[in-house]
């Protein structure tokens, strides 16, 4: 195991209790800024990008075990005993398996709309439509907005996507490496195995958007029994996005209980 070390950033002041922010799949700490700008009114806010994700290093290897080690390894260089956590899609289940494996480094846990399970949907055609761009024909996002259209309809989520592509030197580039990202998207999608594991006892909080399939309660009750389930109604996998407000709220009074 290798791990890297992580590019982050920072908000609110340093003597409050730290929260770790962690962000899914293709998204990077810049997604989160706003909700950070919000909770570093109590918190500590640390945004991680996960490894080959914004500004961290690209390393081959992108599984759940490697950027757990990540995340313990960022932990001990800013003296960091415990932290809460809070993760989004496959930042959650960093979180989750940080948790099941360090338990006592663990204060407050979120996970946003993720379970502790494989899942069956697949990133090929997404991954692939990226590959296939001709950044070296595009001028401005515009035109790779529109070229992405056919592959993946939804406007905000192509914008989304298009955030890792960089202008250096007259064109454009992605920032991230398609190639790691396409062998790794089975283990993203995957968790690693908890037979062996013993089950996370303190209280977490588990958010879903209600027109997200992603979390069901009895896929979460195995390894976090005591865990809550707080569904947010009109908002989808991006709920942190879609119902900012209520999703800033129910995060602010789980971490104050």
């Amino acid at each position: 195991m290798e791990s890297v070390a992580l590019a982050f950033e920072e908000f609110g002041d340093l003597t409050h209790p730290p929260l770790l922010i962690l962000h899914g799949f293709f998204a990077s700490s810049r997604n989160w800024r706003q909700v950070a700008e919000k909770l570093a009114v109590d918190y500590h806010i640390y945004v991680l990008d996960m490894r080959n994700h914004g500004s961290s290093p690209q390393h081959p290897l992108m599984d759940y075990v490697n950027m757990t080690a990540d995340v313990l390894g960022f932990m001990d260089d800013q003296g960091l005993s415990v932290a809460s956590f809070l993760g989004h899609s496959m930042g959650g289940k960093v979180a989750m398996w940080f948790a099941l494996n360090h338990p006592e480094r663990v204060n407050k846990l979120i996970v946003a709309d993720i379970a502790p399970v494989t899942y069956s949907h697949c990133f090929n055609k997404l991954i692939t439509a990226l590959k296939t761009l001709p950044l070296h024909e595009i001028n401005n996002r515009k035109q790779a907005e529109l070229l992405l259209a056919e592959d993946i309809p939804e406007l905000s989520y192509r914008q989304f996507l298009l955030q890792n592509i960089v202008l250096k030197d007259g064109s454009y580039h992605w920032r991230i490496n398609l190639d790691i990202f396409q062998h790794s998207a089975p283990a993203i999608i995957g968790f690693p195995d908890t037979q062996s594991k013993i089950p996370y006892l303190k209280v977490s909080l588990f958010l879903a958007g209600s027109e997200s399939g992603f979390v069901k309660a009895e896929d979460i009750k195995a390894l976090f029994p005591n865990a809550m389930l707080i569904v947010i109604e009109q908002a989808g996998h991006w709920l942190h996005v879609e119902q900012p407000q209520i999703f800033i709220t129910e995060v602010q009074k789980f971490l104050s209980q």
